[in-house]
């Protein structure tokens, strides 16, 4: 399986490049529409602000084929702002469109943790990974993409905003930080996004990524 790895201009590529590389995967970096369309399997990473990221993807013409490939049912990854991008929309510096791949909108998170005292933002830290709570809470990950975690094994966040799908189905994990729930995963059809690092997350983060790919293990 060929791994398509995004280019946009925002992107923390090597570590991603490497984490993939870890289990042999054959990997394509690019910032051409052309490859996308032809990709197998599609990887969308990101650090950065929102409006620069979906301005990345528009000059170089990728929106269209991203969203293309997500409907006939290519699996694609967004990672961390990667992740942020394939919702509707996001209030970070105004209100700026997403891809619309998974429904739901991006949101600060609250400068006050759910006792009303301040807390850190952004969001700095590893954070054990729990199953939505519509999920069965021992066995939600199961099918997906995270099902060899563990509930409460630990993923490093960086984040100042938080994904808010619109409906409980999209959500798959969930982390919590100052007394909150925080979306941590969310899926719709062939499309999984991850606000953690997976790349920077260790052997949880690896596995992750093994999985959705379907590699061998190493």
């Amino acid at each position: 399986m060929k791994v398509t790895i995004i280019d946009y201009g925002l992107s923390n590529l090597l570590s991603v490049q490497h984490a993939f590389a870890h289990f042999g995967a054959a990997i394509c970096l690019t910032n051409r529409p052309e490859d996308v369309l032809a990709a197998q399997l599609l990887v969308l990473p990101g650090v950065g602000a929102f409006r620069d990221g979906m301005a990345g993807l528009e000059r170089l013409g990728l929106s269209e084929p991203i969203r293309q490939k997500a409907g006939e049912g290519t699996p694609l990854l967004g990672i961390c702002l990667g992740m942020q991008m394939l919702f509707d929309e996001s209030e970070e510096f105004g209100v700026h469109k997403g891809l619309g791949l998974i429904p739901g909108r991006v949101v600060r998170i609250p400068d006050k943790d759910a006792d009303g005292n301040p807390q850190r933002v952004p969001h700095i830290s590893w954070q054990g990974l729990i199953p939505a709570n519509h999920r069965d809470q021992e066995t939600g990950f199961a099918g997906t993409a995270l099902e060899g975690v563990k509930p409460g094994q630990e993923c490093y966040f960086i984040h100042s905003y938080e994904a808010k799908p619109a409906a409980p189905e999209y959500r798959l994990a969930d982390t919590v930080y100052g007394g909150r729930r925080i979306c941590a995963a969310a899926m719709c059809g062939s499309v999984l996004g991850v606000q953690f690092h997976p790349e920077k997350s260790g052997p949880v983060g690896l596995e992750i990524l093994r999985a959705f790919a379907k590699l061998p293990k190493s």
